[in-house]
């Protein structure tokens, strides 16, 4: 451990050169084999993770997020200086991680574990803006991917938004993305695009809908390539994570369109 650092995804590709705080930080914990199990994040300035800033953190574009921002939160240890530890329940591996990671405030941090009524304790995290929690067995071994021993719960919002067109499929005759617009004031302003969440069959009629209603004239302020603007009178109905900081929908989902003429509650930023 203390000459190489090796930071592998749970893909299986080796991304060490990508998070060079987290290996510079990790040639200090003081031994000679360790493998640590966690999770590469970037932090908003509420101290919550955020994906967007992490794909930008990592993406070869210049950004304002930097490499060094990505934290490692370590929350199980699998192996120490010969000692294979995934038979162990989990509660012991704990046991074993915390004075190891415990009180560190770099890039390399413990994530922290809560005994609490699982449905209250979710409730909690998504009144709070989280992406939602990790629910462990603590008396089971390791067991590596999804197990019912390992599940994660998501925070899930549903709002109706604008339609102001569409990006067309590569797959002819479909809709690629759903461009979106929310309320803000007496104006709609554009807050991203929706790519999933119906069938082909779904998107081919979405489209057929949508080219009845094409204007010139888009309902926002936009300029995309390839996009096709329309009337501002359908309602998408989409499930989503989270906003990026942005102001984007974060992780969207459609499920279901309206007409505008319904008084749908069409989803209003604040001023």
């Amino acid at each position: 451990m203390q000459d190489r650092v090796r930071i592998i995804t749970r893909g299986g590709h080796g991304w060490t050169p990508r998070f060079p705080s987290i290996a510079a930080e990790a040639r200090q914990l003081g031994y000679e084999t360790l493998i640590l199990d966690g999770e590469a994040v970037v932090l908003d300035y509420q101290g919550r993770s955020d994906f967007g800033m992490l794909q930008r953190a990592l993406g070869k574009r210049p950004s304002l997020q930097d490499p060094r921002e990505i934290l490692f939160f370590a929350f199980d240890l699998l192996y120490v200086d010969g000692w294979d530890l995934r038979r162990l329940p989990l509660r012991e591996r704990r046991w074993l991680l915390e004075p190891i990671i415990a009180g560190r405030e770099g890039a390399i941090r413990l994530s922290e574990e809560v005994e609490a009524d699982g449905e209250e304790f979710f409730r909690v995290a998504c009144a709070h803006g989280l992406e939602g929690i990790i629910a462990k067995r603590l008396d089971k071994p390791y067991r590596s991917g999804r197990t019912d021993w390992w599940q994660k719960i998501t925070c899930t919002r549903r709002d109706s938004f604008v339609i102001i067109g569409y990006e067309p499929s590569v797959v002819r005759g479909a809709i690629g993305r759903l461009l979106l617009g929310a309320r803000k004031g007496n104006e709609l302003v554009y807050v991203g695009g929706c790519g999933t969440g119906w069938s082909r069959q779904e998107s081919e009629k979405l489209r057929e809908l949508l080219d009845e209603i094409v204007t010139k004239s888009p309902a926002v302020d936009l300029k995309r390539k390839n996009a096709v603007f329309t009337l501002p009178v359908l309602i998408a109905e989409v499930e989503y994570r989270t906003w990026t900081d942005d102001g984007k929908l974060g992780h969207p989902s459609f499920k279901g369109i309206r007409e505008r003429a319904d008084d749908v509650e069409i989803y209003s930023l604040e001023l």
